[in-house]
């Protein structure tokens, strides 16, 4: 017991930090390929942004060690003050803070500058956990009559869905960052590996499809289309009262997502239908304006090749033809310098953080702990799924950095804490009796 209070290092698993080491140093690396020129060639130049990630990353080190510092059990006590202390940053940066790049989302001071969405995504993930862990959403597990059982789980579900659905809006509406807001997404993970029955993920599925349909396709060709299945359906099911109610509400919800499609679309920002057009390829894109971020990043990953062109002799990222291609689009460089192989090493590496986190998350003893690893497991997917995505063309551009690789510090910071709040969970897993 001596031990474990005063090594901090004892316990820590050393492949989720080296993994995190490997991708902190290789963002940076890259970093300084995406934004270098001949007048700034050193590497610890504070005045370029290499210079400045460094700094970043050095003060990541350091929040790392204070984290592993701090006893685990606090992080349960203090969930949802953490949640509200953000939430409540979320909702004053709009009018403190300073607009970037047409998004009010940042206090700063000077050269620093802090975005609290980036830590809310922490938060509501410490809120969730902590909600859950006393909590069973799984239907089966419950001694009482099935519709208490169904209430007691829905009921959980709705206050999880709120926990991630405020700040959602609240950074979407109020600070314009939809990437951000999207991220929050991802909380449904935890609710199926908690529990959920797998029909709400097939229905959510099943939604989105319609709703991605009803952007390519007229608004009365999808309404015919689902009139007609509607009929199939009722012709060759059986006519029972609860199967009518349920193809019922079925239609309801089909016409009023393919409706609400079309009136959210135009409700959105010109730049924002851009980004949508160019990934369906609706109307004439023309790829040396709506279509050129994407377009030169798919030029800068293809002209990779096999092996790549070499570190600092990328074109693509030497001459800046790709846009934010140190945030949004490092990738590019990393396909563009290191190639297929380079890119390749870059997904495993990602990947196999996000399984080791997993495998963290699955061997707690506390439930909280689990829920809070499967968490940052969904947080860390989504980010580098999406990221990837979008510069290789598969999703819409939405603005949100790669984990450990994007320059940042909030979300270095962010990503940091994530990470070694659940490190620091996993070497006091054997301390909790089962």
């Amino acid at each position: 017991m001596r031990t474990t209070q005063h090594n901090i290092f004892h316990n820590v698993d050393i492949i989720t930090v080296s993994l995190y080491l490997i991708l902190v140093l290789m963002g940076w690396l890259n970093i300084y390929a995406a934004v270098y020129n001949d007048e700034h060639q050193h590497l610890f130049d504070m005045s370029q942004k290499y210079g400045k990630q460094l700094l970043w990353i050095i003060s990541s080190l350091i929040i790392a060690v204070i984290l592993l510092l701090i006893q685990a059990k606090y992080y349960p006590l203090f969930s949802y003050f953490l949640y509200l202390l953000f939430l409540t940053a979320c909702l004053l940066v709009p009018y403190f803070g300073k607009e970037i790049k047409g998004s009010r989302s940042w206090f700063r001071v000077g050269e620093f500058g802090i975005q609290p969405a980036e830590f809310m995504k922490f938060a509501t993930n410490l809120a969730i956990a902590k909600y859950l862990s006393n909590r069973q959403l799984n239907v089966k597990s419950h001694n009482f009559n099935k519709i208490k059982a169904f209430y007691f789980q829905y009921k959980a579900v709705f206050v999880c869905v709120c926990l991630f659905a405020i700040p959602l809006v609240i950074i979407k509406v109020l600070q314009l960052e939809t990437g951000l807001a999207i991220v929050f997404v991802s909380f449904i993970v935890v609710l199926y590996r908690e529990g959920l029955s797998i029909n709400f993920l097939l229905i959510c599925f099943g939604f989105t499809i319609l709703f991605i349909l009803s952007l390519i396709y007229p608004i009365y060709y999808m309404f015919i289309v689902i009139t007609i299945i509607g009929i199939l359906t009722f012709t060759l099911m059986r006519r029972k009262t609860k199967s009518i109610i349920y193809l019922l509400l079925f239609l309801a919800a089909s016409y009023f997502t393919v409706f609400e499609t079309n009136v959210l679309y135009n409700k959105l920002e010109k730049h924002q239908k851009t980004r949508i057009d160019v990934l369906l390829g609706r109307g004439n894109i023309n790829v040396k304006k709506e279509g050129y971020n994407v377009n030169q990043s798919k030029i800068a990953i293809g002209s990779g090749g096999f092996l790549g062109k070499g570190f600092l002799q990328g074109t693509q990222t030497k001459y800046e033809f790709v846009p934010e291609q140190d945030t949004d689009f490092i990738f590019c460089t990393v396909g563009e310098e290191w190639g297929l192989v380079g890119s390749f090493i870059v997904i495993v590496l990602e990947l196999g953080l996000i399984l080791r986190v997993m495998y963290l998350a699955e061997r707690q003893r506390s439930k909280y702990s689990k829920l809070y690893g499967y968490g940052v497991a969904s947080i860390l997917f989504f980010h580098t799924a999406i990221n990837i995505g979008m510069t290789i063309g598969l999703v819409p551009v939405i603005g949100i950095p790669l984990p450990f690789f994007s320059y940042g510090g909030s979300s270095l910071w962010s990503f940091t804490i994530l990470l070694f709040v659940m490190i620091k969970m996993d070497t006091n897993r054997l301390l909790i009796l089962r």
